[in-house]
């Protein structure tokens, strides 16, 4: 990611994305939707399947939205594809105060064995949103991912703002990702997650199609704006709760302050009693 891309803020989504903690059972449930760019009303859902007209004319966009969508699923017995979950596809093992690490943007060199490195000194497994380029010529770091048992995501090839692209661009960007992961990690991605935050429903439909569930955040470091290693552990524990989903970098810019930052807050976090985990996909 290059930071010179952002003169605003980052937007965290929260209504194209919510963690909700299930309790005991260490179960969370991602709620995706269809924002759009800003300055813009989302726009409506497509055009449904025969067999849903009736089911999806009373639905309102806000509430087409927020419906736990990737996957495919019958409509009415038919074998229409539709983009419509009814069990959550985001589950986490273990009870209680569960909490998900996530990194976007490498793998680099430079930053991610540090993170690795880390994570294996307290047997901690983790998520890695990789960008294809970056992932083509360090095919090396992921195969240690795989072995290590960190899970590997989409995050496309050059991580451009999806929204702004056409449905065939956006196919390439997340297919060529999906290619060079198969490659060096050994399986194809299941999860992605879209440059900025930013989905449309292009970009769910065809993660879908490529066999992947989306996947957000609840807690933003923001360390892309290097605002201390201190200000990064601080945001990470102070957002700590069951079922959080943690953003972080591992590329795109000096990721030295995250490096430190997670060397601090990962031991605090596991004497608080949190269990690190990774994600496991829930069938259709």
């Amino acid at each position: 990611m290059n930071e010179d891309q952002f003169s605003t803020r980052r937007r965290v989504l929260l209504a194209g994305a919510a963690v909700l903690g299930a309790g005991a059972a260490g179960t969370a449930r991602l709620l995706t939707g269809d924002q759009g760019p800003p300055g813009r009303s989302p726009a409506p859902p497509a055009a449904p399947a025969a067999g849903a007209q009736a089911n999806r004319a009373a639905r309102r966009p806000s509430a087409y939205r927020l419906q736990p969508i990737a996957g495919y699923g019958p409509v009415h017995g038919t074998p229409a594809r539709t983009l419509v979950r009814h069990e959550p596809f985001l589950r986490m093992s273990g009870r209680g105060r569960s909490m998900v690490l996530t990194f976007d943007d490498g793998p680099d060199p430079r930053y991610t064995p540090d993170i690795l490195r880390v994570l294996r000194a307290h047997d901690v497994r983790a998520m890695f949103f990789v960008c294809g380029g970056m992932a083509a010529d360090n095919k090396d770091i992921l195969r240690r991912m795989s072995d290590e048992g960190h899970v590997v995501g989409n995050h496309t090839w050059s991580h451009p703002l999806l929204t702004r692209l056409s449905r065939s661009a956006i196919r390439s960007q997340m297919e060529r990702t999906c290619d060079v992961v198969q490659e060096a990690y050994g399986e194809r991605p299941g999860w992605f997650r879209a440059p900025y935050g930013a989905w449309n429903r292009a970009a769910f439909q065809i993660g879908a199609d490529l066999g992947m569930e989306p996947l957000a955040w609840t807690v933003d470091t923001l360390d892309w704006t290097t605002p201390g290693a201190r200000t990064i552990e601080r945001r990470v524990v102070r957002g700590a709760a069951p079922g959080v989903v943690v953003l972080a970098h591992d590329a795109g810019g000096d990721r030295s302050q995250s490096v430190r930052a997670l060397r601090e807050y990962l031991p605090r976090l596991l004497d608080s009693g949190y269990h690190i985990t990774v994600p496991r996909r829930q069938p259709a």
